[in-house]
């Protein structure tokens, strides 16, 4: 069977995408930079996933573009990359901070001169502002004193938001191997195993069935910790009586879509189930808003109304949806001031998130967006488990 994937040529075509942005902004060049964490974005352009090191991808308005990359990294990123040039920079190694005496590394101004850009007065944008660390920054600086350095987050925003058909099909294909890994999950809960042990069955079932790597630390939390929006398993045993939550995520290609529901080991009873029920209503409640042509922020204001006038205000958290793509949580975001429009083929995770006094809940999943409504990406959630204990 065919390797669901974004081929070479997609790539050729976002660099072209984004060199075209960067002649619009005035940029002599356009700098991207990433982490092994925070991949998306230089990922996005490249390729490229690094190990322990970072990484930065640089392009210029013409289209000549190069992969940045750290001491250990050339080779590795050669091999996964798609991007021809790959030069090395001390500014991207490891946090270790080997020094590498003797290293011969290039540096900014040499990789920017080979692209093309000469100049001690030039713009360079910077495409990912909260990915870029002070050494890099510094090694920006040293290179161009009187460089103008601009921040344009947007650009990345703008290329990543609309999503191509290659990109659903990697999104549908990771959605499919988290079902089967929540269904393992879910089969195998009981009172007396721990958190840990439920996301060991989820990464062998997400190995098993042609995952990438996890999408997301996986999430297997139990009563307490519920009320963690975001958190990490634990080795605490699950009890008869607990409400656990299960979100889990696998990658295909760096994309990496979620689903996530509540489950209850006995019968739900009182404020539980009153709450995950309300919630699961409030996140269908929300599937039926989103269409191309609303306004994200009429979306998340009515959201917060919703849980405001059936009594449940004070139990949201967040909500109601954020941007899916290459890593699990990525721009934009609905929230009361995001004022675009929703498009087709923009991707989301409906997130309906409600807090209870010691525990709290989740219903997610993956849609992308469609002319007269969405279309979801992954099998529809709702069903309410309740453990056998």
């Amino acid at each position: 069977m065919k390797r669901v994937m974004i081929p070479d040529e997609e790539y050729k075509q976002r660099i072209a995408r984004a060199a075209k942005l960067a002649g619009e902004r005035g940029l002599d060049i356009l700098v991207v930079n990433g982490s092994e964490a925070d991949y998306a974005n230089t990922r996005y352009l490249s390729g490229f996933w690094p190990v322990f090191e970072r990484a930065g991808v640089a392009i210029t308005p013409s289209g000549d573009c190069a992969l940045m990359v750290g001491p250990e990294s050339q080779i590795f990123a050669s091999d996964f990359g798609h991007i021809d040039k790959v030069r090395v920079l001390r500014e991207y190694r490891e946090s270790a901070n080997p020094q590498y005496p003797e290293l011969h590394p290039t540096n900014f101004r040499e990789v920017f001169k080979e692209l093309g850009v000469t100049g001690d007065h030039i713009k360079i944008g910077m495409a990912a502002w909260l990915d870029t660390n002070l050494v890099i920054y510094e090694g920006i600086k040293e290179c161009y004193p009187e460089a103008e350095l601009i921040r344009c987050d947007d650009i990345m925003t703008t290329l990543r938001s609309v999503k191509s058909v290659n990109e659903i099909a990697c999104l549908r294909e990771a959605a499919r191997i988290t079902e089967i890994a929540t269904k393992e999950v879910i089969k195998a809960l009981r009172p007396g195993v721990t958190e840990l042990q439920m996301v060991g069955i989820a990464q062998k079932a997400i190995y098993e069935n042609g995952g990438e790597y996890e999408g997301l630390p996986l999430y297997v939390f139990s009563e307490k910790s519920t009320q963690h929006a975001i958190s990490r398993s634990s080795y605490r045993e699950i009890q008869k009586g607990d409400i656990v939550q299960i979100n889990l995520a696998a990658k295909i290609d760096g994309y990496s879509p979620s689903i996530g529901m509540p489950v209850s080991m006995g019968p739900l009873a009182g404020l539980k189930k009153e709450l995950v029920e309300f919630c699961l209503k409030a996140h269908m409640w929300t599937e039926k808003q989103l269409k191309a042509g609303v306004t994200a922020a009429d979306v998340a204001k009515d959201f917060i109304k919703y849980f405001q006038e059936n009594g449940y205000g004070e139990n949201l958290l967040y909500g109601p949806c954020h941007g899916l793509g290459l890593i699990e949580v990525e721009a934009p975001w609905m929230e009361t001031i995001s004022d675009y429009p929703l498009l087709p083929n923009m991707t989301f995770q409906i997130d309906t998130f409600a807090m209870g006094p010691n525990f709290g809940l989740r219903w997610e999943k993956p849609i992308v967006i469609t002319e007269n409504g969405c279309d979801l990406l992954s099998p529809q959630i709702g069903t309410i488990h309740e453990i056998e204990c």
